[in-house]
C-alpha cells in the first residue's frame, strides 16, 4: 500500500535551519504532486509548499517563501523540505502529501486535494 514517511523534525533555536524528508514507497512511480503541510498547536493544517513532477514547479505560502525550499528526487521517490531562518511561529507538526493527479497551483492548498498523507513530524523551534 502507498506510504508516505516523514523524517527530520526536531527542536532548533530561532533562526535556525532543518531539512525534512518524505519517502513515498508502494507506488510504480512518484506520484505527480507532493506537499508539505504543517499544523500549529491550536490552530487549522495549512499547506505550506508543493512541487509538481510534470515541470518541477513549485509553490509556496506567503507564511515562509523566502525561507522554505522544496524539492524533489523523483529516483528515490522522496521529497526534501529545507527550511531556513526559522521562527517560533513555525512551530507545529510537518505532514508530507501526494497526489498522483494534482497540479499545485493558486492562492492556496487543500487537504482534499491530495490522496496520501505521512503520520507528521514535529518541528519545535525555541530559544
Amino acid at each position: 500500500q502507498v506510504q508516505l514517511v516523514e523524517s527530520g523534525g526536531g527542536k532548533v533555536q530561532p533562526g535556525g535551519s532543518l531539512r525534512l524528508s518524505c519517502a513515498l514507497s508502494g507506488v510504480t512511480f512518484d506520484y505527480h504532486a507532493r506537499g508539505w503541510f504543517r499544523q500549529a498547536p491550536g490552530k487549522e493544517r495549512e499547506g505550506i509548499s508543493c512541487i509538481n513532477r510534470s515541470d518541477g514547479s513549485t509553490w509556496y505560502a506567503n507564511s515562509v517563501k523566502g525561507r522554505f525550499t522544496i524539492s524533489r528526487d523523483v529516483s528515490r521517490n522522496t521529497v526534501y523540505l529545507q527550511m531556513n531562518d526559522l521562527s517560533v511561529e513555525d512551530t507545529g507538526v510537518y505532514y508530507c502529501a501526494a497526489d498522483p493527479d494534482l497540479y499545485c497551483e493558486g492562492e492556496s492548498l487543500s487537504q482534499g486535494d491530495f490522496h496520501s498523507w505521512g503520520q507528521g513530524t514535529q518541528v519545535t523551534v525555541s530559544s
